[in-house]
């Protein structure tokens, strides 16, 4: 199977070429054309022509074949690259590409196809009732009978996008429908779901010139980002230190997803263990939205074992295993790097491995690595361990007083807290350094599409600017 770049809707086939092979058996599964970044800048060059592309259609019936390219990407055979492709093909190449078990594949496709099938209330929920033919004209009249106007600030939405989780390209899937083209760059072992849904999108009726894939090194990735004046890129806390202060380039990152028990619930932890289990362990725990630590002023020994006796257990399966929870990690040594890092951060004072008892966490493959499940206790939020998130199910138990609780969490992307107390709520309604914060026992991984993740992309793509006209005469 061959995946050629998408220049704007002409494919372009490379003598460079990338293979993609299965992180098991090393057998090849796709090869991938690789771009340079000259090409890039030369097509960037033409980008207006992707956002004139679909200012020619009307925005009600954009939103109608995004609904119908969500239909094809779930359920429908697609022509991605220069082959046929079933869900479940792709399916079987996404699983054997990136190490994610085939049923979390499966899901996550469910997460997308959901974006896709409900775009005309999240575009509702994100513009907060605008009429998106604003956004097409630039100006119009709100419900106030007030003369708006949106200035779209890039015609296209650069995308460098990760091989981690399938689940992240939630994140982009609207920006089709405010009247913005896409330039991505694939992750070099996830080009998978860029691919498809531009397959789907194209079918459905999307205009192909309003969409690129620019496969290649991280050159090409850097090229997207100096290019597009608008630019979206996955990485560690080292690319988000990178573009921090850059306005146009919108950065998602580490999650550090906590849970908080406030002193008025923490006795009932146990009430709770199952909304715990599943923010830490859903999707391999591959997700910024996982939660990485658990703050409590008390009974956090008692939490860490009752989350290792559930975790602990759950061994390494094969990836069409319907019971496989786990993911790979198929760059050969990362996992045995990881559990480096672990093992240095137990050995600080206070630190307990509450997973130990229930076998080794490393388990070494011929061609990659899998960590299981790991609970840790921390006496108090100091030790660098109590701070960490890593790409697969492991979560820090902190012990902490409430009042150092928000002083201490640090950055937090979700905070799902559980607490009635009236001044504790205050004071996490107004913790600038939370994201996006849940009241009671909501796992930090279930989101609202109907709220903006992350900032709202509208506020991203688009300034909002004063426009008048004079009053029309009689």
């Amino acid at each position: 199977m061959h995946l050629p770049a998408w220049r704007f809707g002409k494919p372009y086939e490379s003598l460079e070429r990338d293979t993609l092979v299965h992180f098991l058996t090393g057998e090849p599964v796709a090869e991938v054309s690789q771009v340079g970044v000259a090409i890039v800048g030369r097509d960037l060059q033409k980008a207006a022509q992707a956002r004139r592309a679909l200012l020619a259609i009307d925005p009600e019936e954009i939103v109608e074949r995004l609904q119908t390219a969500g239909n094809l990407y779930a359920n429908g055979t697609v022509t991605a690259g220069d082959t046929k492709q079933s869900p479940d093909d792709f399916v079987k190449q996404q699983s054997a590409t990136t190490g994610l078990p085939e049923s979390l594949c499966r899901a996550n496709m469910q997460k997308n196809m959901f974006v896709l099938s409900n775009m005309d209330r999240i575009l509702d929920a994100l513009s907060r009732g605008l009429d998106t033919k604003v956004l097409w004209s630039g100006y119009g009249t709100e419900h106030r009978g007030v003369t708006v106007s949106y200035q779209a600030q890039s015609p296209v939405l650069g995308l460098v996008l990760p091989s981690n989780s399938p689940g992240v390209h939630t994140l982009w899937l609207p920006v089709i429908a405010l009247g913005v083209g896409l330039v991505m760059k694939p992750g070099s072992q996830e080009p998978w779901t860029p691919y498809r849904m531009a397959a789907a999108m194209v079918e459905a009726g999307i205009p192909a010139e309003a969409i690129g894939l620019y496969p290649g090194a991280t050159d090409v990735g850097a090229g997207v980002l100096a290019g597009c004046r608008r630019s979206m890129i996955f990485g560690s806390a080292k690319t988000v230190e990178q573009y921090r202060g850059n306005p146009g380039v919108q950065v998602h990152g580490p999650g550090f997803s906590k849970i908080i028990l406030g002193d008025d619930c923490v006795d009932d932890w146990a009430a709770h263990l199952d909304m715990m289990c599943e923010s830490v362990a859903i999707n391999s725990g591959r997700g910024c939205i996982n939660a990485s630590a658990i703050y409590a002023s008390r009974h956090t020994k008692e939490i860490a074992a009752a989350l290792a006796e559930r975790l602990g257990p759950i061994e390494v399966k094969l990836p069409d295993d319907p019971d496989a929870k786990l993911a790979a990690f198929t760059i050969p040594g990362a996992a045995k790097a990881i559990w480096g890092q672990i093992e240095g951060g137990l050995k600080a004072p206070g630190v307990t491995h509450a997973t130990g008892r229930y076998g080794d966490r490393f388990v070494e493959g011929e061609r990659c690595g899998w960590l299981r499940p790991t609970v840790v206790h921390c006496a108090t939020p100091e030790p660098e361990i109590a701070k960490a998130e890593y790409m697969f199910p492991f979560v820090s138990v902190v012990e902490c007083p409430q009042e150092r609780m928000l002083d201490a969490i640090g950055p937090t992307l979700v905070c799902s807290a559980i607490t009635s107390d009236a001044t504790f709520r205050t004071q996490l309604v107004e913790c600038t350094h939370i994201d996006r914060l849940n009241f009671g026992a909501i796992p930090t991984t279930k989101l609202d599409w109907l709220q903006p993740h992350e900032g709202n992309i509208i506020d991203f793509l688009y300034r909002s600017r004063a426009l008048q006209m004079p009053a029309a005469a009689g």
